[in-house]
C-alpha cells in the first residue's frame, strides 16, 4: 500500500466506479424510452417523449408493454411486441456503442498504450520531412542503420 502511494498519490476509489455505473443506468433507461418513442413514431402516433419526472416511474409499464406509460397525451401507441422490438434494437445500438467506446478507451488510456511515445503525425508536425529523413539512421537504426558493406 506504501509503495502505492509513493507511485500513485491519488489512488482510485469508489467515486470512478458509481459513476461509471450510474451513467450505464441513465443511458439504459434513455435507451428505453428512446425505443418507446421509435416504435410509437412508427406504429403512427408521433414522437412522445415523457416529461422528465416520469422518466423512471413510467419504467414498469414500458417494460410490461405498455407504449403510453408516463406520456402525458399517448395518442396512437405502438403494441407491445413492437415496442420490445424496438427497445432491443435500440439497446444493441446502445451496447455497440458502448463497445465501441470501451475499446477506444482501452486502446488509449489502457495498460498497453504507449508512454511518451509521440504519435506519427505529432513527429512529422514537430521535427518537419527533411529533418526526419535526414536522421532516420539515427531515428530507426533498425530500418535504415548503416550500410554493411
Amino acid at each position: 500500500m506504501q509503495q502505492d502511494r509513493l507511485k500513485n498519490p491519488h489512488p482510485w476509489t469508489y467515486e470512478i466506479l458509481l459513476a461509471i455505473v450510474a451513467t450505464l443506468l441513465l443511458v439504459a433507461v434513455l435507451g428505453v424510452h428512446t425505443g418507446r418513442a421509435v416504435a410509437n413514431l412508427v406504429a403512427g402516433g408521433g414522437w412522445g417523449w415523457p416529461p422528465a419526472t416520469e422518466l423512471l416511474p413510467s419504467l414498469p409499464g414500458l417494460l410490461r408493454g405498455d407504449a403510453g406509460a408516463g406520456l402525458t397525451d399517448p395518442g396512437v401507441v405502438a403494441d407491445p411486441g413492437a415496442l420490445r422490438t424496438w427497445v432491443h434494437i435500440i439497446a444493441g445500438v446502445t451496447l455497440l456503442c458502448w463497445l465501441v467506446a470501451f475499446v477506444v478507451a482501452y486502446r488509449r488510456w489502457g495498460p498497453g498504450r504507449l508512454r511518451g511515445m509521440a504519435s506519427r503525425a505529432e513527429a512529422s508536425t514537430l521535427l518537419g520531412l527533411p529533418r526526419l529523413r535526414k536522421h532516420r539512421a539515427i531515428i530507426r537504426p533498425d530500418l535504415h542503420g548503416k550500410d554493411p558493406r
